[in-house]
């Protein structure tokens, strides 16, 4: 089927140049829609999409005619207008059709497919390739080129190649990734950008470390130390992870709190009051030396969680007194230090918190703020590039809920989908 489209002022004035081009009998109606609202000065422009077999009868393609008046908007309101306009086009084509996406195709019962109509197949797969043309051509009008890369990007890797860029994803990590990807890569899967799509989605998974949430053992308790700069929401943090471990696992832990952020007055207020609703016991810590005895007051507990002062990263002072704590000859436990920062900075502050915060031994990593930000790829980047697994991703203010277990498979979604909550 041959699919032709026909303009004109009114939807009956388009209806009358298809008869005049094609036999009418002989044509399906697909849709009609307006493509230019009528305003001062321009008249509307309305547009029909006909089919025809394409051996049913010869036809002329029709021209616009009418010239249109000059565009002077820059290039890439342009193009962004022309890919709207495609993919407009092409999901309106595969509604009408009903077409499935091809990794659903397979749920289709051999039933179904016996009684389709060879037209309606047909269909099916000329939208299909449709659809992979049209990503080729939205892809052209991205001029972010891969410099490090031997050899240019195939065509029908450009829309992976743009998502996982405009992630905030370290580029020489990409081009790595890219390069494995086309090398490996078998031939048979590149067939359309749904099959390259789920493979790099694989591959990155696989990338991601993760540390996968585990109950303290007969005998022991876990101890476990939030750090990281100011306003990253370690504290908020600590109440999430003492609601979890009172109330949402399958026991219910007896969980203590130590403070060590004195400097923050309203913090230590904030950790207290959550303390007092889900009746925890608390101690605050002003100097290193009390650190030792303010664990050893909390030995009934089974998760004893450290809340510490916030600190910028090139802030030595603060750091050094963290460490101080951790480095006591009276510590009886191993102390898990989990490093908390933002999701919503770029790539290289990321790793310059990291480098600054490394002489605390950081054991995994906690990223906050997920709901603020469109890009991922930068925690992606530094989870590959320090091979620090992931624990925790917070993604909201709501204690407990907005919580969850690091998954590498979330995260992926997040980097080439975007955020979604009720995935989390």
């Amino acid at each position: 089927m041959k699919i032709l489209t026909f303009t004109g002022r009114t939807p009956s004035e388009a209806l009358k140049k298809a008869k005049m081009d094609v036999n009418y009998s002989q044509m399906l109606h697909i849709d009609t829609k307006e493509i230019q609202k009528k305003s001062l000065g321009r008249e509307p422009i309305y547009e029909i999409v006909m089919g025809i077999e394409g051996d049913s009868a010869s036809h002329n393609t029709y021209q616009k005619t009418k010239s249109s008046p000059k565009d002077e908007r820059p290039l890439t309101q342009k193009s962004a207008d022309v890919l709207y306009d495609i993919s407009y086009a092409a999901k309106q084509i595969s509604k009408i059709a009903d077409v499935k996406e091809p990794m659903y195709e397979h749920q289709e019962s051999k039933s179904q497919m016996l009684f389709e109509p060879k037209e309606l197949k047909e269909i099916k797969s000329e939208i299909a390739k449709l659809g992979d043309k049209v990503k080729v051509i939205q892809n052209m009008f991205w001029d972010e080129k891969a410099p490090n890369l031997e050899s240019h990007i195939p065509s029908e890797f450009a829309e992976i190649y743009r998502l996982a860029s405009q992630s905030g994803m370290n580029r020489e990590h990409l081009d790595g990734i890219m390069r494995m990807t086309l090398e490996h890569m078998p031939f048979r899967m590149r067939e359309n950008s749904a099959t390259i799509k789920r493979y790099f989605q694989t591959l990155l998974r696989k990338m991601v470390p993760i540390r996968l949430e585990s109950a303290p053992s007969i005998g022991n308790k876990k101890v476990i130390m939030l750090v990281g700069p100011t306003g990253v929401g370690k504290t908020t943090s600590v109440a999430k992870l003492a609601a979890r471990y009172s109330y949402l696992m399958q026991k219910k832990y007896k969980v203590g709190l130590v403070v060590l952020d004195t400097y923050r007055i309203g913090a230590v207020e904030q950790l207290m009051q959550y303390a007092r609703m889900m009746k925890l016991g608390i101690e605050t810590v002003v100097d290193p030396i009390d650190f030792a005895s303010a664990l050893d007051s909390l030995r009934y507990c089974d998760y004893i969680l450290i809340d510490t002062m916030g600190s910028s990263p090139y802030d030595r002072t603060k750091i050094e007194k963290i460490y101080e704590c951790l480095d006591g000859n009276d510590i009886k436990y191993n102390i898990d230090v989990v490093l908390v920062m933002p999701s919503s900075i770029k790539y290289e502050d990321l790793k310059a918190t990291y480098e600054n915060f490394s002489s605390l031994n950081i054991d995994t990593l906690m990223f906050t703020k997920l709901d603020e930000t469109r890009g991922f790829g930068n925690i992606f980047s530094l989870a590959y590039e320090t091979k620090k697994p992931i624990s925790y991703f917070s993604v909201g203010q709501e204690v407990p809920e907005d919580l969850v277990c690091a998954s590498s498979d979330f995260l992926v979604e997040c980097l080439l989908n975007g955020f979604n909550r009720s995935k989390a």
